[in-house]
């Protein structure tokens, strides 16, 4: 191995706490290969079938911790477009759904994914697709469901009239 394994105490101490408390996987997995392989000395292809990662992945791991220790373990920003949505987006498109359509002036009474996102775009500037809309709902514990449509009558009658169309006369 390199110089760095087996590793120190604070190091040993350092990753284990990272392990236990992230709730990135990933960065669980890479702690998790860097403490098997400066606490049990275990061997880059030992650890890829722990972990089940290939060889090089493991290695590429290690490597990096060596060069950049448990900050390493992080992912590097990726290429692409920034994310539209903002904080001020979510808080309106929260503040939005949890209100009826027709108290802001809408012709419908029910919020569906594609009408929230033309009214987020109407007043916020930021066209985004519906599953966007569903995503950002969804990380509030927001679901929108289908609507369920009822078929009702003020007539006293109703449903005695209903059941008599469901059930078979008896001739």
């Amino acid at each position: 191995m390199n110089k760095l394994f087996p590793l120190e105490k604070e190091a040993v101490k350092e990753l284990a706490e990272l392990y236990q408390t992230t709730k990135d996987t990933r960065i669980q997995t890479r702690a998790q290969i860097i403490l098997l392989a400066g606490e049990q000395g275990l061997k880059t292809g030992q650890i890829g079938t722990i972990v089940r990662q290939s060889g090089d992945t493991v290695r590429s791991w290690i490597n990096r911790y060596e060069a950049e220790g448990v900050n390493g373990l992080a992912d590097r920003p990726r290429s692409g477009n920034p994310g539209k949505v903002t904080a001020e987006y979510q808080e309106q498109l929260v503040e939005a759904v949890r209100r009826r359509p027709r108290s802001l002036e809408r012709p419908y009474s029910l919020w569906t994914l594609e009408r929230l996102a033309d009214y987020m775009a109407e007043q916020t500037s930021i066209r985004v697709c519906p599953d966007t809309v569903r995503r950002r709902l969804e990380k509030e514990g927001i679901v929108l469901s289908r609507p369920q449509h009822k078929i009702s009558s003020p007539d006293p009658e109703y449903l005695l009239k209903k059941r008599r169309l469901k059930t078979p006369e008896t001739i």
